[in-house]
């Protein structure tokens, strides 16, 4: 019995789908909140709990895309798949891609939850992943998805694609302006 269409299938695709738009609104939030100014409306503390916050319910999000993705039997999606990289007999690229940014995204809750006994340092250096995490997770869905190429849902990954890369090179604008002295001194 074919369970394309099946509840598990849509839920999986939907959690997906959600969880990666979360994500992208955590990677906004913590480019803009880096960045030292603050956003119009909302407190430097406020910015850094929605932050936080947005990226639990992108991980409980992730946890629903992942767990019904191995319950749903129409594909051979195993737990250990979604853990280790480039293992499954199902697409093992794009499913691998999938658990690169799964590793990517428990090891910066791991390094967040123990940030006071590591050091800011060391957690900042890991948190860089994140930059690394994101276009993963986003390439994974496009590969990976069967309707992330067409309608709604691409239009969903180009905006997501562009607001990131938008911020991303705001952001380092600011540091190419704060390493020029005489730009430096203007903000």
């Amino acid at each position: 019995m074919s369970t394309v269409g099946s509840p598990l299938w849509y839920t999986s695709r939907a959690a997906g789908v959600i969880s990666l738009v979360l994500l992208t609104f955590v990677v906004l939030l913590g480019v803009l909140h880096r960045s030292g100014r603050a956003l119009p409306g909302l407190q430097r503390f406020v910015v850094a709990g929605l932050h936080r916050n947005l990226s639990l319910l992108a991980l409980a999000f992730l946890a629903v895309h992942i767990g019904t993705a191995v319950l749903d039997s129409y594909v051979p999606i195993r737990l250990i798949d979604a853990v280790v990289p480039f293992v499954s007999a199902y697409h093992p690229f794009w499913v691998g891609l999938g658990a690169l940014t799964l590793d990517l995204l428990i090891a910066l809750v791991a390094t967040s939850l123990l940030r006071h006994r590591i050091g800011r340092r060391y957690w900042r250096a890991v948190h860089w992943a994140a930059y690394a995490a994101w276009p993963i997770a986003l390439t994974h869905g496009l590969g990976l998805g069967t309707d992330s190429r067409h309608g709604w849902l691409l239009v969903v990954m180009i905006c997501s694609g562009l607001a990131v890369s938008a911020a991303t090179a705001w952001r380092l604008s600011l540091a190419d302006a704060n390493s020029v002295p005489e730009l430096a001194g203007r903000r």
